[in-house]
């Protein structure tokens, strides 16, 4: 039988679905040149026509013909609902092994829909007339796959690679648009409509091609255009015939303004582009995150960057969510199965009453979940939330349908389970757009109706606001309120307590310490205060769970307070330590932190079980204990902040110093090296930073008049425009200049220095009159003993294990990493012994950065980097004989084990600090008690040279013997 005889007889075929299946399919086989089930299998077990399958509705029904590993196929009578039958075949598909293909027909016309896992379906279709047509081919290679190669129908391009594809094009709009003078909020919502427009054709929300045939009717009248979409979306927010076609009421919010852009033909043309993809198989999990991109002027720089996937987001949903929903589900089925048993057993007919009533009081249970993201973005958290509650709906309805014997229930989950906050408009409106196109996409795709009369219902529980700060009276800011929820998921944003300032402003800043400030330090990073939020929800009933990611910084310094708040009220129930994740198109690293009121009995740290998760996101020996010595307070200190660009090369040095000053002063006073981390833990810089001290007034720092006008030129500019009114006023001045740190070293030959970040904990010394600025911290200590303890193994297995990370690399925190260790007490002898190990170090590693004769190429290699990359046998030994010396100071064995180590410092750290409770000494310290003399506030100084510097600051003991 050819193409065109099958279709010429099929199309005069007037009976009903029973009597004309087989034949139908019979007909097919011989089109194809395929075997009909009978002649393949004659025993039906892997081929067969009505193919027996348990409904999960309850009760038993057939598919009418089913291929193992192929398809399962469902008829209907002409012009009969196809998606009815295609819900027959949702029902049937588990029962039937699951087939990659599924197929229904009305005799007229065969719908392919793919089933392959982790991809969303993608739809077929077949028609008489595709069969009767000239070249036939292409409806024959679909058939023939069907039937002989499912895979060749798998497709091709992924949802996550359609969606990607769209939202370049959508940005191109946009930008063509904004670039026209018109407000990006009004094109981004506009261009919202449009794509929402375009999903509803592809699903069969609006007629198939209507925006398409609209655009190409009237692309050379752009006028024409805008007055046609106009007057379609009107029709979208109410309802109505639009034409020859009837519009149904889509409302939601997103329709109640039917105002229009007008676009230019080429626009136009771009629309009718991206109108033939296939909207309906958009990845919702991105959807959001890919289009605010392209709408939101402040992110287009991260167009084609990467996204986080829906795969790292279920990390936290189903830990947060999804596990304690399913053990009551699971405990749910285990009471109604040992109650259905026992009626069965007893021969009593239909549901156990009180089986029923466990079953219906998990479903009311299950549809009151409410699941609040407070920083929502565009919503893929809420989504993947969203869509889990809905999976795990469909399966207790199924699951109690079967065993139950009752029919099914229609699915209520919807889009009401998830609330959001969400300061941004751009993304507020496409978290809205994202939840609509997931709830949608979940129906059609499990055979369910969409929700009609509205299409959409308006999603208030999306607020854009702030989560947390109330400003609505700016004369009493308050706390922001967030709406009670069972559970709380999502990603705030990252801002490091530096950074805040300089983002928000001084003046939001000011009001979030004073609001948080009894709650929080200040210098925590910014995602601590949603963390503290959720916390505080929890504590007072108005939350169950909550998962939140932070940066790595919330293990440690003052973040860390977090943590050990949410383990006073509470618990931490899961976490991920250091994880690898995409923010905002870069590759980063963070924490996840799962908290709840310690009701959770099962904790998980890194993906594995444990016993508990301390507050530093470890587990087993609780360094977190460690408190600050007071022995070690006023010796280690953070660099200066310049706050602009005051840093320059050596070559301006050298001009600023050779010029002359009114009253003969010497520009080495202002002008002087700089050290930062680069110039650590690589080569040298040789760059310089002109630096008027501590409070100098600008009468006075005029007098240096070439380093002066310098930085009235070059850093004048920058301080004009900065938020903080002290940093443009003061312009000639560094940001924070570290008082402290300044009187600390004054007089010092040399100190040592570490770089706050990096791979290696490396400490070098550093000449007297250099200023090391903020990415360095600075230790005033100028004897050698200091230095070998600080580069010994025992207080860099401290270091690490107290201190934070910046992505990979281990950061080195004041508070946690040096103020808590607790440094040994030695005698003369072994006080000497560290030192004289920590010169021979010294030597050998200053012989192998800067040998004599080496050509500058080969120079350039050698850094303190690379060295401790290569770690060659000298190194290793010379650090074999350091930490010798100091692990005989505290008494223990040279082969004592890191995590001993830590066990035994701990220890020390412990019983240290009731002696410190009061004004005690500093046994190690050479002058005691002169770190509380450092700690107070030094009276601020107008001149603050080197020289006044050193007058002011009590001379330190020339007898050096610890730190």
């Amino acid at each position: 039988m050819t193409p065109s005889e099958f279709a010429a007889k099929w199309r005069g075929v007037t009976t009903g679905e029973r009597a004309s299946a087989q034949s139908h399919f019979g007909d097919l086989c011989r089109m194809l040149g395929e075997p009909t089930p009978t002649d393949a299998d004659p025993t039906g077990s892997w081929y067969a026509f009505e193919k027996g399958a348990e409904k999960l509705g309850g009760g038993d029904g057939f598919a009418d013909v089913w291929k193992k590993g192929f398809f399962a196929w469902e008829y209907k009578g002409k012009r009969k609902d196809l998606r009815a039958a295609y819900r027959q075949l949702v029902d049937y598909k588990d029962a039937l092994e699951n087939p990659p293909l599924l197929v229904v027909s009305d005799l007229e016309r065969i719908e392919v829909r793919t089933n392959f896992t982790n991809l969303s379906p993608s739809l077929y279709t077949v028609t008489l007339d595709d069969l009767a047509a000239p070249d036939p081919s292409e409806s024959l290679r679909i058939l023939r796959a069907v039937f002989t190669e499912p895979e060749a129908l798998r497709p091709h391009v992924t949802p996550a690679q359609l969606t990607e594809h769209a939202a370049g094009k959508f940005a191109e709009l946009a930008g063509a648009l904004r670039a026209r003078g018109h407000d990006p909020e009004r094109v981004a919502h506009f261009l919202d409509k449009l794509l929402f427009c375009l999903y509803s054709e592809d699903t069969g929300l609006l007629p198939k091609g209507l925006l398409g045939r609209l655009a190409d009717t009237t692309r050379s009248r752009p006028a024409d255009f805008a007055t046609a979409l106009g007057d379609l979306f009107a029709k979208m927010s109410g309802g109505g015939m639009f034409g020859a076609d009837r519009i149904d009421w889509f409302n939601g919010g997103l329709f109640d303004s039917a105002d229009v852009l007008t676009l230019t033909a080429p626009e136009i043309g771009l629309l009718l582009e991206v109108g033939r993809l296939d909207w309906g198989l958009i990845e919702p999990a991105i959807f959001g995150t890919l289009f605010e991109r392209g709408l939101d002027p402040s992110q287009r720089a991260q167009l084609g960057a990467h996204y986080t996937s829906r795969d790292d987001i279920w990390r936290l949903v189903d830990p947060v969510v999804i596990r304690p929903l399913r053990r009551e589900y699971e405990a749910m089925q285990a009471r109604v199965t040992e109650l259905t048993m026992r009626r069965d057993a007893g021969g009593r007919k239909g549901p156990d009453p009180e089986a029923r009533r466990a079953f219906e009081a998990y479903l009311a249970r299950l549809r009151a979940v409410r699941v609040l993201d407070p920083a929502c973005g565009s919503g893929n958290f809420l989504y993947i939330a969203l869509q889990a509650l809905k999976d795990l709906e469909l399966e207790a309805i199924q699951w109690g349908s079967l065993v139950l014997r009752l029919p099914q229930e229609f699915p209520q989950v919807g889009p009401e389970a998830v609330v959001g906050i969400e300061i941004n408009p751009y993304a507020a409106e496409l978290a809205r757009v994202t939840i609509w196109i997931g709830e949608i996409q979940w129906m059609l795709g499990h055979g369910f109706h969409y929700r009609s009369n509205p299409i959409l219902s308006p999603l208030d529980s999306i607020a854009t606001r702030d989560a947390l700060l109330d400003l609505s009276d700016p004369t009493n800011p308050r706390e922001a309120e967030w709406p009670s929820a069972e559970f709380i998921v999502g990603n705030p944003p990252f801002l490091g307590n530096r950074l805040l300032r300089r983002n928000l402003g001084s003046e939001y800043a000011e009001v979030l310490f004073r609001i948080y400030g009894d709650r929080l330090p200040n210098a925590s990073d910014f995602v601590c205060y949603w963390h503290e939020k959720a916390r505080a929800m929890i504590a007072e009933g108005r939350a169950r769970r909550a998962g939140l990611l932070a940066t790595q910084g919330i293990r440690g310094g003052a973040s860390r307070r977090t943590l050990e708040r949410i383990k006073e009220t509470g618990d931490i129930f899961f976490a991920y330590a250091d994880e690898p994740w995409v923010l905002a198109g870069a590759n980063v690293h963070l924490s996840f932190v799962g908290q709840d009121d310690g009701a959770e009995r099962e904790r998980t740290l890194n993906g594995g079980p444990v016993v508990a998760i301390n507050a530093n996101l470890t587990a087993g020996l609780d360094l977190t204990m460690a408190r600050p010595l007071r022995e070690n307070l006023g010796i280690a200190f953070y660099g200066d902040v310049q706050g602009g660009p005051f840093d320059i090369p050596e070559s301006v040095a050298a001009d600023l110093l050779s010029k002359p000053n009114p009253d003969g002063r010497d520009n080495r006073d202002v002008v002087r090296p700089s050290v930062n981390g680069l110039d650590i833990t690589r080569r040298p810089r040789r760059m310089w930073v002109v630096d008027f001290g501590v409070g100098r007034p600008a009468e006075d720092a005029a007098l240096y008049e070439a380093p002066f006008e310098y930085v009235r030129r070059t850093v004048k500019p920058f301080r004009d425009h900065v938020r903080r009114a002290a940093y443009r006023e003061r312009w000639w001045l560094h940001a924070e200049p570290v008082v402290g740190m300044r009187r600390a070293i004054a007089g010092l030959a040399r100190f040592v220095v570490t770089p706050m970040t990096a791979k290696h904990r490396l400490f070098v010394w550093v000449t007297a009159g250099t200023l090391p600025d903020q990415a360095v911290v600075i230790f005033a200590r100028d004897d050698d003993y200091s230095f070998g303890l600080l580069q010994s193994r025992v207080h860099c297995a401290w270091a690490l294990a107290l201190g934070t990370q910046l992505e990979t690399r281990p950061r080195y925190t004041l508070s946690t990493s040096f103020e808590t260790f607790p440094f040994p007490r030695p005698t003369d002898e072994q006080r000497e012994a560290i030192a004289a190990a920590a010169r021979e170090l010294v030597r050998f590693r200053d012989g192998w950065l800067n040998p004599p004769g080496l050509d500058p190429d080969d120079l350039s290699k050698r850094t303190i980097t690379n060295l401790y990359n290569a770690r060659p046998t000298w190194l290793d030994h010379a650090h074999a004989a350091l930490d010798t010396a100091v692990l005989a100071a505290y008494g223990w064995p040279a082969d004592l084990a890191n995590p001993e180590i830590l066990e035994r410092l701990l220890a020390l750290n412990l019983e240290r600090q009731p002696a410190c409770v009061g004004n005690c000494g500093s046994p190690h310290l050479p002058d005691p008690g002169s770190p509380a003399r450092r700690r107070r506030p030094a009276p601020r100084r107008a001149d603050d040279s080197a020289a006044a510097a050193r007058a002011a600051a009590p001379a330190p003991s020339r007898r050096r013997r610890s730190v």
